[in-house]
């Protein structure tokens, strides 16, 4: 396999990006003249490896419910008993972007508290659109032929599904994975204001402090993480729609 300049590029930022969160200190010079005087250069009110970590979980468990229920839904709405439920589903899916993330950490604290769950329902409502979307495009745009041979070959409503329906929608929902992770990636970092330990605590710190070293380090985390996963989830994305001899989804 030939190296290309952006492969080369991706790999350079991943060994960057962990020599960072293992081992900060090298990092100091670098960062030392966008700190005060006597600030710190490095953040030290915490792991950041742990942040990190934390960070993603949260953003992998948000995106895995909400892609649980929103294929759910898109099964449902394409079956013929479900079909009188698209609009209803449409508007559950719609829920995460008619409320501003902000909006609903301000509105699930009070019943859940402060901490990652309210971060968790943010995020898990906010990733629903997309993915279901997804979905229901891959559902429905399925080749008629396809679903006559499958029910030829005598395969029950189920099999037809499992076997042949979800795998070759695989691609075009995993499109809707992908942009739900990447845009949950970003917004996990507001889940600090109600104390989810997340990276958007060292932005938070670095903006109280006036300390642009703090603000760039947490931006700079999300930001390569961001990238890195969209690369790692569109190339799954593309390699899983050439076995199945679909173009792959571009957004």
């Amino acid at each position: 396999m030939r190296l290309t300049v952006a492969m080369v590029a991706r790999l350079v930022a991943l060994v960057l990006l962990l020599a960072f969160l293992f081992a900060p200190s090298l990092f100091e010079p670098l960062l030392r003249p966008l700190a005060g005087p006597r600030a710190p250069a490095i953040y030290n009110q915490g792991s950041l490896l742990s942040l990190t970590l934390s960070h993603i979980g949260i953003t992998i468990a948000a995106t895995l419910s909400a892609t649980v229920l929103s294929v759910a839904l898109a099964v449902i709405v394409t079956r013929d008993f479900g079909r009188e439920f698209l609009p209803l589903s449409r508007s559950i899916a719609n829920i995460g972007q008619t409320f501003p993330p902000v909006a609903v950490l301000a509105l699930a604290v009070p019943i859940v508290g402060f901490g990652t769950k309210p971060t968790l329902i943010a995020l898990f409502l906010y990733a629903l659109l997309p993915v279901f979307e997804n979905a229901l495009t891959g559902l429905t745009t399925l080749p008629s032929s396809v679903r006559e041979a499958a029910r030829g070959m005598g395969m029950t409503g189920w099999q037809r599904l499992t076997r042949v329906e979800l795998p070759l929608a695989f691609p075009v929902i995993l499109a809707g994975v992908r942009l739900a992770f990447v845009i949950s990636l970003g917004t996990a970092t507001i889940g600090s204001t109600v104390a989810a330990p997340t990276l958007g605590e060292v932005i938070i710190a670095g903006l109280l402090s006036s300390n642009t070293a703090f603000v760039l380090q947490g931006g700079v985390i999300v930001a390569i993480i961001a990238v890195l996963s969209y690369d790692a989830l569109s190339a799954l994305e593309r390699k899983a729609a050439r076995r199945l001899g679909r173009p792959a989804t571009a957004i």
